[in-house]
């Protein structure tokens, strides 16, 4: 007999050879049912995999995220499978499961198109109502590597070649007549996948990801637990679409981006550039609030100083690096750099050079904390594939600062720091805000005691300021524990931002004291800390979030004075005045054209307010406002206006000021 421990902690007996399916039954059928999988002793394993001994036995099934994972797995094998019955011209190499699907990697001579999707879904619904078996093979590496290859399967023959050591057995996973390698686990049959599956795009992608390899076709999909979830997918993929950064950029004249000019960085507009301006204005007023220091350090440092970091050995492949000599030679002469040249390198991060300059001078115990804050401009060597939009650049802004403190002031700072970043979350819309604490790696630096007091720190910084915070075995950084901030936005989707790294070891690197009270020469504490992480993709965020249609503080344009008819052309221009005059930014749209075509245009563009004047409003001193997304009407004397319309287009912190 075998014990087996459930998760509520009781122990069943069960006859040796029993299988998890054997458990979920004696819980009860409807477990039974439901289950896919289980974890054996945290080992994912097949439902028929029999028990090798006394075993911790937890059921997964399609409400667990490991169970999600492996519809998704068996949702790629259908796919392979479907696609050879249907071409069986065509090579299957690798399929993993990814964030909401799957892809599988295929090797054919005539392309796939998205028209053959709806074929290949069918096929796959059909394996599905087959319920064939699912059935876990032990073969050697030989018989593997023969087998693949007598079947015309030469990738799946060199992957076993290249990454199975000699000797060490292979699993080989069958549904029906088609198998395929793979470590499984997998469902019981097919027929225990959901059909809430949707194949979604090709692409191309290189064999082993090199770009000297053969070029493959990439298919992707998604599934589901079921069809709601699947609908529920969709709606958002869709709405995600309309509210595209990329999209809304381009249409709200925001930015540009020009992979040939300028790979990785942006071209900010004018009314980019605004809302660019009013939330770093914003958080300058945030900082100073809070006691911090700005400063501007240089972008490009000696690598001396990124050798003594510590970031030259583990980031210079992603560093931008630059000989530092004067060239000579005649024009249109190739260049050639000294091979004794120094080398300089634009800064990927902004921790080096606070520290340099919090050693500038003497400290001592009463100047901590020492706070310093910037927009520090950074690059980054990030590959061209991996580039998306304003979310993932090479060039970025963050909202950086470094907290230099002593042990005894880590918590306070913590606290007040997760303060700070949930008001500016809150002040920008972000209600939804997830804490992730990121603890000791099992390679790291510093004893456990201080280890220890580390964590408890942050932990307790983050449940006093009443955010739940979900705990990270192992993620931490090598020098320290960390805190992860998660936004949830409007269409549900997930985003970090802001981080809070707790740091012992840059200071022991480059040197950093203070004097303590007894005399002694002590190192700082050293906290990195960023709440929107860079401005950029924070601008990404928020055009997504809103949809491009910005709260009237954040607007690049709030209102648009239009007239009826050029008779009102100098009363809008005399009113646009006393609006600027109450500090908002106004348009005037005087041009011939009628005004509903007028309203319509600025609509599209998102302008919160609308300003309509012709002879009347002229005559009487007033306006009528139509504001963005309503049919209706006000109409307001000038002078109201330009008093509500400024109340309106008052930013968050400052309005709390006035009250």
């Amino acid at each position: 007999m075998i014990n087996v421990t459930l998760p509520d902690g009781s122990v069943r007996q069960y006859e040796d050879g029993s299988s998890p399916s054997d458990v979920a039954m004696s819980i009860s059928p409807g477990l039974h049912k439901a289950a896919l999988a289980a974890k054996v002793n945290g080992e994912m394993y097949d439902l028929n995999r029999p028990l090798e001994g006394d075993a911790e036995v937890a059921i997964v099934t399609a409400r667990d995220k490991e169970g999600l994972e492996l519809l998704r797995h068996d949702a790629a094998h259908v796919l392979a499978q479907a696609v050879q019955e249907l071409y069986p011209d065509t090579q299957v190499t690798i399929g993993p499961v990814i964030d909401d699907g799957f892809y599988y990697d295929f090797a054919r001579e005539e392309p796939f198109s998205t028209e053959d999707f709806e074929k290949i879904e069918a096929k796959m619904r059909e394996i599905v109502d087959k319920d064939y078996p699912i059935i876990r093979e032990v073969w050697s590496k030989e018989d593997a590597i023969e087998t693949f290859k007598k079947i015309g399967e030469d990738y799946k023959a060199q992957i076993i070649d290249d990454i199975i050591p000699p000797g060490e057995p292979i699993t080989v996973y069958k549904q029906g007549d088609w198998f395929d390698l793979c470590r499984g686990p997998h469902l019981p049959s097919t027929g225990k996948l959901p059909k809430a599956f949707k194949l979604m795009k090709l692409a191309g992608a290189y064999w082993r990801g090199d770009s000297r390899n053969e070029m493959l076709q990439r298919m992707y999909g998604t599934a589901w637990a079921n069809e709601k979830d699947l609908k529920a997918h969709l709606t958002r993929l869709e709405e995600a679409e309309k509210r595209d950064h990329r999209k809304l950029g381009r249409e709200l004249d925001l930015f540009h981006l020009d992979g040939m000019a300028a790979a990785g960085s942006v071209f900010w507009h004018a009314k980019g550039y605004t809302i660019w301006r009013q939330i770093e204005s914003y958080m300058r007023r945030r900082l100073d609030a809070e006691g911090y220091d700005e400063i501007k350090t240089p972008q490009l440092m000696d690598s001396v100083q990124w050798e003594k970091s510590g970031h030259w050995g583990k980031y210079r492949e992603n560093m931008f690096i630059v000989p530092d000599f004067i060239p000579e030679g005649e024009e249109g002469v190739e260049i050639k750099v000294p091979e004794d040249a120094k080398l300089m390198a634009l800064k990927p991060m902004n921790c080096p050079a606070h520290v340099e300059v919090f050693k500038q001078g003497q400290k001592s115990y009463r100047d901590l904390p020492l706070r310093l804050a910037e927009f520090g401009c950074c690059h980054r060597n990030e590959p061209h594939g991996a580039i998306h939009g304003i979310m993932r650049v090479r060039q970025f802004t963050q909202d950086d600062a470094h907290i230099f403190c002593r042990e005894d002031q880590i918590v306070e700072e913590s606290i007040k720091f997760c303060r700070l970043l949930e008001s500016v979350y809150r002040d920008f819309g972000f209600e939804d805000i997830a804490v992730k604490l990121s603890t000791r790696p099992e390679i790291r630096a510093g004893s456990d005691e201080v280890w220890d007091r580390a964590e408890k720190g942050l932990q307790d910084a983050v449940e006093a300021a009443g955010l739940p915070c979900e705990i990270l075995p192992g993620e931490g950084a090598f020098y320290g524990p960390k805190l992860e901030f998660q936004l949830t936005d409007a269409i549900g989707r997930i985003w970090q931002c802001g981080t809070l790294q707790l740091d012992y070891v840059l200071p022991e690197r480059l040197g950093a004291e203070y004097t303590a009270p007894d005399g002694s020469r002590q190192r700082p504490v050293m906290l990195h800390r960023a709440i929107l992480g860079s401005m950029e993709r924070f601008i990404g965020i928020l055009i997504e979030e809103f949809s491009g249609a910005f709260p009237m503080w954040l607007s690049p344009v709030q209102v648009v004075v239009a007239t009826i008819t050029s008779e009102a052309d100098a009363y809008a221009e005399k009113a646009a005045e006393e609006l600027r005059k109450a500090g908002l930014r106004v348009e005037v749209d005087l041009r011939n054209e009628k005004i509903n075509y007028k309203v319509r245009e600025h609509s599209l563009q998102k302008v919160p307010v609308i300003a309509v004047v012709g002879e009347r409003e002229a005559a009487e001193g007033t306006l009528a406002l139509r504001r963005f997304g309503s049919k209706g009407q006000e109409i307001l004397s000038l002078a109201e206006t330009a008093q509500k319309l400024s109340d309106e287009a008052t930013a968050p912190d400052l309005k709390r000021v006035k009250a």
